[in-house]
């Protein structure tokens, strides 16, 4: 634990550093700390901050930067963000100006006319006010099906066929660890017409969750086989990430010149499936997320953070947004700005005409 002192120090470094990128040294904590140290005294709790793992000493400088824990520490003890609410764009005084007109632009330039549009919208405008990268997940749809049934093919191989209410219909290949007989086959598609039909997918899951055990196993299987098939059929069809504003990391400060770690992040930008993983997972958590140095798995930069929140439509949440961008971001901003962007999505969409 770091008393009071040490806390005070480590803050505030963090602080100078993000504001001006270069690193902080003794005499300069000393003179904007308050507190009654000398540089000497200092310079022995920053070497204690950096046993801990919690600084860093650059080669070039005798001044330190903040290490990807030490940021952790930051943003979970020292961060006072207070979240935004839609309301308060009619409460403009207590905004900064600043941020007041950030926040007055993504408002006024998402239009409900298109969902696709929004949310291509959305990632231009964060990248944008961030200067760095945005990502927005597309709604999840709400994926039900008026009518499953299930027809033997050959030896361990079904065609599941999933019918929409709207007519679509898509076909999937089953290949089992069974062969399943046309008169089994047929039992199972009765069964879930008579129980199942007209639930959503994420209903299905959970409702086969509960009732697995009752349920006679070749047809459990079959039907997990058709939810995961169902899931499939919705990922396959769907632009599910969009991302904007790539190139704003060439100029992010020891970081544009690492071209091996530029091309794997662009890897990673141009096949989206990571990126989807990552912005599922946030899905699945309220409020505010942050992934800081790699602590994701998914963008694995030691200098790269990831901010993200979940939107919602109508009450449920159907995707993920937030910015890409170096470990040395002004959090407090980016959390209001991804915070407050996904609150309007969800309020676009949940309108939209």
């Amino acid at each position: 634990m770091l008393d009071d002192r040490a806390r005070t120090l480590l803050k505030l470094l963090v602080e100078r550093y993000i504001a001006d990128g270069t690193p902080v040294g003794s005499r300069t904590l000393s003179r904007t700390s308050g507190l009654d140290l000398s540089p000497a005294t200092i310079r022995n709790v920053m070497a204690d901050l950096e046993d801990l793992g919690l600084i860093a000493s650059p080669h070039t400088s005798a001044g330190r930067v903040p290490t990807a824990r030490g940021y952790r520490l930051f943003v979970d003890t020292m961060l006072t963000a207070q979240p935004l609410t839609l309301g308060d764009f009619n409460q403009g005084s207590q905004l900064s100006p600043d941020l007041a007109a950030e926040l007055a632009a993504v408002r006024d330039q998402l239009h409900p006319d298109q969902p696709q549009r929004v949310i291509a919208q959305a990632a231009s405008l964060l990248s944008q006010l961030s200067s760095f990268v945005g990502v927005v997940m597309s709604p999840r749809k709400e994926t039900v099906f008026r009518h499953i049934e299930f027809l033997r093919l050959g030896e361990r191989r079904v065609l599941v066929i999933l019918v929409a209410p709207d007519g679509d219909v898509q076909n999937r290949v089953l290949f089992t660890a069974r062969d399943y007989a046309q008169a089994d086959l047929i039992e199972a598609t009765n069964f879930v017409n008579a129980h199942y039909a007209g639930l959503g997918l994420d209903d299905m899951r959970e409702k086969l969750k509960s009732e697995v055990d009752a349920l006679r196993g070749e047809i459990a299987l079959l039907m997990q086989a058709a939810v995961q098939a169902g899931t499939d059929v919705m990922a396959a069809t769907s632009d599910q990430v969009v991302v904007s504003g790539e190139r704003n990391l060439l100029g992010v400060q020891d970081f544009g010149n690492d071209l091996g770690s530029l091309r794997r992040l662009f890897d990673l930008f141009e096949k989206k499936t990571d990126l989807m993983r990552l912005l599922d997972v946030s899905s699945r958590a309220e409020g505010v997320r942050i992934f800081i140095g790699g602590e994701s798995q998914v963008v694995p930069f030691e200098e790269l953070s990831v901010v993200t929140a979940p939107y919602e439509v109508d009450g449920r949440i159907v995707g993920t947004l937030g910015v890409i961008g170096p470990t040395r971001m002004a959090y407090d901003r980016m959390i209001r700005l991804v915070d407050i962007t996904a609150r309007l999505v969800g309020h676009t969409l949940s309108n939209k005409a």
